[in-house]
């Protein structure tokens, strides 16, 4: 499973949890929709916050590649032009 598919299913859970305990929560309606409110933005939040770092590390890993690609690129340019050296000073 991957990471992401887990993050989606635990942030799920989380929220299932919270209402399901909030629901049986021996409150007013007011109060209840309050705390609603309140753990709502709390997950807003941490969602938005765990958006920014997924961002930031798929950029990375972008970067990373790009890198990779750059390196490859040039060993096999220099792996042509040894070729083509090789076969004009054998001629």
């Amino acid at each position: 499973m991957s990471k992401t598919k887990f993050a989606v299913g635990a942030i799920i859970g989380a929220v299932a949890g919270i209402v399901a305990g909030v629901l049986t929560a021996p409150k007013s309606g007011k109060e209840t929709r309050a705390d609603i409110k309140g753990k709502a933005a709390e997950l807003k939040r941490e969602a938005a916050s765990r958006a920014e770092e997924i961002k930031d590390q798929s950029g990375q890993a972008l970067e990373d590649v790009r890198g990779r690609i750059d390196e490859y690129k040039e060993r096999g340019q220099s792996a042509i032009d040894d070729a083509k050296r090789d076969i004009s000073g054998k001629r």
